[in-house]
């Protein structure tokens, strides 16, 4: 029978767990377990959790780039009406086009710069507005990136996806990664059609309405990098806790091997079937996203030195790296101890 000392932190345990809002992450509870139960078969005490570092997405006033205002008068842009551009001129002019957020000012841009395009094409080379207009296509394109960069950067929605959060994704829940992944391809394609002075289409134009609706309930691309580092971090420290303790670790003929076969139990209950699969699946994810990432958020000539670093970090692979390192520097420990005790994985 169980005393009254043991079943009170028993009690209290059990109670802790049942109270809303104490669930624990999956992912950081598999981690924490994993690392626990290898201390207890080695008979040592559990390293402390590890502390993770980020480096945050730069303040917006730091990364805005002012663009100068260079709107069409309305006495020359009512003569455009004929090519379909007036509408577009005296949309932007109006109260409500004077308070538009980031995305919709790049939706504007793009389809002024299409309406621009039309006009161009379709007015009599002879007309007096055609100089005027070549002109003014010129110094609309060099904004365009700039546009494009201001939405990414202090837009709302997608500033959002970049800011890193505090939270790993859970082993089986990757919120936002349909929608983010969709989003930043789309992106990709704005960025190239800017970059190759090609125009965008009306309806891909309105598409980035669409995309920011989508991704505005989601910290994808924040939670995705956050993962990838507190499992590096969780992966550095366990395997620095295994490298320490080599040495209690018997095998050999004729000899008990009994902590190594706990210690392979604890290896595939955890690492194989929980942890491993979820370090694969990060890995992909973001695999998908780095390149198109790398471009539409290279850092501009006027970036500080802060967001150089979030870029050179996060997107352009120095994270990734370090990660992928950590992951192989565990399983390398796995096999030569495997290898020295002759031990199949798994059996």
């Amino acid at each position: 029978m169980l005393s009254r000392q043991t079943l009170y932190p028993l009690f209290l345990t059990l109670s802790l767990l049942t109270l809303p809002g104490c669930e624990r992450n999956t992912a950081e509870e598999s981690f924490e377990t994993y690392h626990s139960r290898l201390a207890n078969v080695l008979d040592v005490s559990p390293s402390p959790a590890p502390e993770t570092q980020i480096i945050q997405l730069a303040d917006i006033r730091d990364l805005l780039i002012p663009i100068e205002d260079i709107r069409m008068g309305l006495l020359d842009a009512y003569e455009l009406r004929k090519c379909g551009l007036f509408h577009l001129i005296a949309e932007r002019n109006s109260v409500l086009g004077k308070v538009q957020d980031r995305t919709h000012q790049l939706r504007y841009e793009l389809l002024f710069m299409g309406g621009l395009e039309h006009c161009i094409d379709t007015l009599p080379q002879d007309s007096e507005l055609q100089p005027e207009l070549v002109n003014f296509r010129q110094l609309k394109r060099k904004q365009l990136p700039v546009y494009f960069w201001n939405m990414l950067t202090s837009g709302k929605e997608w500033r959002q996806q970049l800011r890193i959060t505090s939270l790993p994704f859970a082993l089986n829940n990757f919120p936002g990664k349909a929608e983010n992944q969709e989003a930043i391809r789309y992106l990709d394609f704005v960025y190239q059609a800017i970059q190759g002075n090609q125009t965008v289409q009306q309806k891909q134009a309105e598409r980035l309405l669409f995309h920011q609706e989508q991704i505005h309930t989601h910290r994808y691309f924040g939670q995705l990098v956050y993962s990838i580092t507190r499992s590096k971090d969780w992966l550095n420290t366990t395997t620095r806790l295994l490298e320490e303790n080599e040495s209690i670790v018997i095998c050999g003929k004729n000899r008990n091997q009994q902590k190594a076969e706990y210690l392979n139990n604890v290896f595939y209950r955890f690492f194989v079937t929980e942890i491993q699969p979820y370090l694969a699946e990060l890995d992909s994810q973001f695999n998908e996203i780095r390149e198109p990432l790398q471009t539409i958020l290279q850092p501009p000539n006027s970036a500080t030195e802060q967001y150089t670093s979030y870029y050179n970090h996060y997107v352009a692979g120095e994270l990734h790296d370090s990660f992928r390192e950590a992951t192989m520097a565990h399983v390398q420990f796995w096999q030569r101890t495997f290898k020295r005790c002759q031990i199949k994985i798994g059996i």
